[in-house]
């Protein structure tokens, strides 16, 4: 086997569910150590929507989320089904490589280098309006009492356009920064009308990884969803490390509405972000809060999106609404919102209240 650092179990059929438990137990490159056990989360449910073009004359398969186990080159796997409970023809574990150099023979280790920075605001993020040349001045008496018009300058004509609330754009690292291999994915892109929600999800794939490593656990995951669950790109539009750095996800324009696959049943007209990580156990991090809160002040607010608001959104089909049934949700949900599942883990799925206030008062409101 060749040397990995992120594992997950994929099956043939898509729409089945893995009910049991999941171990996995990974020996370190070089030392040839083996880890201790650990669990999998076999939850499927990050996946294009059913009656989606992805799925279209593919080989979408079902699959556990993605474990980072770092520099590895042997695992041993262990399932503990309830009865009746394995997926038909459970593959061998698929494995995500850190691929960067997409010609080399032998995929390199774990990233190195410094971490990118943590996600930080740009500047503006308000449209203001052009102010016309000024009319002349009136000459007055020198002795007589200036005039002042009440509330002049500080009301809005009626047919005035109001400003657009749109957050300040974060720094967000490049599909090319991260070392994507633009060969893996289709080329063409595919669009919905606008972006009417954010869905927030927890990777599932631990927390044992370092920022200098995000990179590679990107790459990994890209692989992973493309090369093992066939999908056409990495599900995820926007991914979020533990620093708070922020990372373009599917390709197709970080500001345009690309269609995702990230919450099975509502992937149209929503962006889905995922914070690197496993929160069923663990407090996220502040920064990558604070870069969740930023992300979606700017990209919710492009189209003109409240994140305090909710919207009524059309079920594509899932285990939780069937499909056509339309679901009132928060504008920033989290995973379990739309479908029956763990994720975003409950302790990041608790702070999404404080996110959508902070997110508001980012776009000004």
């Amino acid at each position: 086997m060749r040397p990995f650092s992120l594992l997950g179990v994929v099956w043939d059929d898509a729409d089945a569910a893995l009910h049991g438990r999941v171990k996995v137990r990974t020996r370190a490159t070089g030392s040839g150590r083996w880890s201790g056990w650990q669990d999998v989360q076999t939850h499927n449910d990050d996946a294009p929507d059913l009656g989606a073009a992805e799925r279209h004359d593919s080989e979408v398969r079902g699959s556990t989320a993605p474990l980072w186990v770092g520099d590895s080159d042997a695992v041993q796997l262990r399932i503990t089904p309830r009865p009746a409970a394995v997926p038909r023809s459970p593959s061998r574990p698929g494995c995500g490589w850190n691929s960067s150099t997409p010609a080399a023979g032998r995929p390199p280790t774990a990233a190195t280098g410094p971490a990118p920075g943590p996600a930080r605001p740009g500047r503006g993020g308000r449209l203001r309006r052009q102010r016309g040349p000024r009319p002349a001045r009136r000459h007055r008496d020198p002795g007589a009492r200036p005039r002042r018009l009440p509330g002049r300058h500080r009301r809005r004509r009626p047919d005035a356009p109001a400003r657009t609330a749109v957050g300040p754009r974060p720094r967000i690292v490049t599909r090319a920064g991260w070392g994507a291999d633009e060969s893996l994915r289709e080329k063409k892109f595919i669009y919905t009308k606008t972006v009417r929600a954010a869905f927030v999800h927890h990777s599932g794939s631990g927390n044992n990884y370092s920022c200098a490593q995000a990179p590679s656990l990107i790459r990994a995951m890209y692989r992973f969803h493309v090369k093992s669950n066939h999908w056409r790109d990495i599900g995820y539009n926007f991914l979020v490390d533990k620093c708070g750095t922020v990372y373009e996800g599917r390709a197709g324009g970080v500001a345009k509405p690309v269609m995702g696959a990230h919450t099975l049943g509502f992937n149209n007209d929503s962006t889905g972000i995922a914070v690197l990580g496993t929160f069923t156990g663990a407090e996220p991090p502040k920064p990558a809060l604070d870069a969740i809160s930023h992300l979606t002040a700017w990209k919710l607010g492009l189209h003109s999106v409240d994140p305090r608001a909710t919207v009524q959104l059309l079920s594509r089909g899932g285990n939780r609404y069937p499909k056509g049934a339309k679901v009132r949700m928060h504008t920033i949900s989290g995973h379990r919102d739309g479908f029956l599942t763990d994720c975003p883990g409950v302790h990041l799925y608790n702070k999404l209240a404080t996110t959508r206030l902070a997110a508001a008062q980012l776009q000004g409101r």
